[in-house]
C-alpha cells in the first residue's frame, strides 16, 4: 500500500458516503483505498459516532476506532433534517457514481429519497443500503448490532470451549464481513454500470451476511441435519487442527489431511498411530477427536512450542504462534507486507494505520487522505463539486446546514 498519488483504479468514481459506526464506513474505506472520491456526510458538531468511542484516543483526541474505517475520505457536514441539507445532498447525488448508506431500514426514503427518486435524480445511480437485517422479512424495522447478529445467525453457538459458554468473536465480524460484502456488491455494480449505463438496488444486512459467513458449518448442518456444537479451537471436520499447550506457552497446530499426519507420526516416532484404525485417517480422528487430542496433548507437553513449531516447518506441517498485537505487528512477514502504515494526519505529526490487505503491483492501493477531522473537506467539496460560493458557505454555516 503506498501513500502517492498514482491514479487508483476506482480514480473517477465519485462515493456518497452517509454511513458510520462500522459496516459502512469499512466498505466506503475499502473502496477509497481503491482510488474513489469517497465523500463522507457527517452531522454537523457531531459527526460520526465512533469519533467519540474510545479510549484509546491519540495525543490530539482522534478516536482510535474512528481512525480504523476512515481513511481516504473527505468529510462534509450537513444537516439533512434541514431542507437546505437536502438540497445539497440532491447535488451531491447528481455529481455521485454510488450512494452508500446504513441508516436505520427507511429513515432516506422517508427523507424523499427512495430508489425511483435517486434514480430521477440521477439516473444510473448505484444505492447501496446496509442494515441489521435488511429491507424485507419480519424483523426488517430492527436497528441492527453486531453482537446481536453474531447471536441470531449462529456464530455464537459454535464458538467458544466445548463445555463453556457460547462466545462472540473478539472483533466485530459481523459488521466487517457485511462491509466486505457490500464494497463486492458495489463493485460489482459499477462493472455493470459501465456496459448498461444502469444503476443497482443494493441490499446488503448483517444478518444475511452473518448466516453467509458460517459457510462450510451451515453447510454441514444442510447436509447432514444435525446441529454443530462448539470445539474450542478445534475444527469440526479436521483433527488435530487446534491450539495445545506445549511445555511453556500455547500454539496452533494443524494436520490437515492425513500426508501430513504420516510425516508428523515419523517425525516424532509415533508410527503406531499410523496403524491405529483409531486414528489413522482424518475421519476415524473426527469420531476419535477426544483421543486423538489427549495424546497429543501429553506430546506437546514435553518441548517448548518454539521446538515444535522448528520440527513442523522442518517437515511442512502448518502451525503458529499465537501472537498478541504487539507480536503481530512485530513479525517480519507482517513487516514485509506493510500492513502497518504511518499516514501524515492534520492535527498529529502521523496516525499509526492498518494497510488495505488488497496488494495490487500494477496499481497498488494508497492513503491519498488520512481519517479527516470533522467537516475538514466542507468548503472544498462545496466549491469543488457544487460550485458554491465562499459567502453562501457561510450563510449555510451560520444556519446550522454545514
Amino acid at each position: 500500500m503506498t501513500t502517492d498519488s498514482t491514479p487508483g483504479l476506482l480514480h473517477g468514481v465519485r462515493i456518497l458516503d452517509l454511513t458510520r459506526i462500522l459496516a459502512g464506513p469499512y466498505c466506503t474505506q475499502m473502496l477509497g483505498d481503491l482510488g474513489a472520491d469517497v465523500i463522507k456526510v457527517e452531522m454537523p458538531g457531531r459527526g460520526d459516532d465512533t469519533r467519540q468511542w474510545g479510549p484509546p484516543f491519540t495525543e490530539q483526541g482522534e478516536s482510535a476506532y474512528f481512525l480504523a474505517a476512515n481513511r481516504n475520505k473527505r468529510s462534509l457536514t450537513l444537516n439533512l433534517k434541514a431542507e437546505k441539507g437536502r438540497e445539497i445532498l440532491r447535488g451531491l447525488i447528481k455529481q455521485s457514481d454510488a450512494l452508500v448508506e446504513n441508516f436505520k431500514t427507511g429513515t432516506l426514503e422517508r427523507m424523499g429519497f427512495n430508489y425511483e427518486t435517486l434514480q430521477s435524480i440521477k439516473p444510473g445511480l448505484i444505492y447501496a443500503t446496509i442494515t441489521g437485517y435488511g429491507y424485507t422479512g419480519p424483523y426488517a424495522d430492527r436497528p441492527g448490532y453486531d453482537f446481536m447478529v453474531q447471536a441470531m445467525g449462529g456464530f455464537m453457538s459454535v464458538t467458544g470451549a466445548e463445555d463453556g459458554e457460547p462466545a462472540r468473536s473478539g472483533i466485530a465480524i459481523a459488521d466487517l464481513a457485511t462491509g466486505i460484502f457490500a464494497s463486492n456488491g458495489i463493485l460489482a455494480a459499477l462493472f455493470a454500470h459501465e456496459r448498461t449505463g444502469e444503476g443497482q438496488r443494493i441490499d446488503v444486512s448483517l444478518l444475511d451476511s452473518q448466516v453467509a459467513l458460517m459457510s462450510y458449518v451451515a453447510s454441514n448442518y444442510l447436509v447432514s441435519g444435525e446441529r454443530p456444537g462448539r470445539y474450542g479451537n478445534g475444527h469440526p471436520n479436521i483433527v488435530p487442527y487446534q491450539s495445545f499447550k506445549a511445555r511453556d506457552q500455547h500454539f496452533a497446530f494443524a494436520a490437515g489431511n492425513d500426508g501430513q499426519w504420516r510425516k508428523f507420526c515419523q517425525a516424532v516416532g509415533k508410527e503406531e498411530w499410523l496403524t491405529d484404525e483409531r486414528l489413522a485417517t482424518n475421519a476415524a480422528r473426527v469420531r476419535n477427536r477426544a483421543l486423538a487430542v489427549s495424546l497429543l496433548s501429553d506430546l506437546f507437553a514435553t518441548r517448548d512450542a518454539a521446538e515444535w513449531m522448528q520440527l513442523c516447518l522442518e517437515i511442512g506441517i502448518p502451525s503458529a504462534p499465537i501472537n498478541d498485537m504487539a507480536q503481530v505487528f512485530a513479525d517480519p512477514q507482517v513487516q514485509a507486507r506493510g500492513m502497518r502504515l504511518n499516514v501524515p494526519h492534520a492535527q498529529e505529526p502521523t496516525v499509526p494505520l492498518v494497510a488495505s490487505p488488497l496488494k495490487i503491483p500494477t496499481n497498488p492501493a494508497q492513503v491519498r487522505y488520512p481519517p479527516p477531522l470533522l467537516g475538514q473537506h466542507t468548503e472544498e467539496i462545496l466549491q469543488e463539486v457544487l460550485g458554491v460560493e465562499t459567502a453562501v458557505i457561510a450563510d449555510l454555516r451560520a444556519e446550522g446546514v454545514v
